[in-house]
């Protein structure tokens, strides 16, 4: 089984950009997301961006995986 969470993209250099997830940035290949920009939230797995997603997208699967530790469940 495979995860990918989502990051906000902070910045780019190259094919090589760099994310920020829970105050915790890391470097990422954008080779497979070469239209993603600074801001946008994207869904990292394997040091890869692999999709674009929107911040309500991104806020509503951490809330989902605070969930499965335990978090209680977010009413909207």
């Amino acid at each position: 089984m495979c995860l990918a969470v989502p990051a906000r993209l902070t910045a780019i250099d190259g094919a090589l950009g760099e994310v920020e997830r829970a105050g915790v940035t890391r470097g990422v290949s954008l080779m497979l997301l070469p239209e993603a920009k600074v801001g946008d939230y994207v869904l990292v797995h394997a040091g890869f961006a692999m999709q674009i997603v929107t911040e309500e997208d991104a806020d509503e699967t951490d809330a989902l995986l605070a969930e499965m530790q335990g978090a209680k469940r977010r009413v909207t």
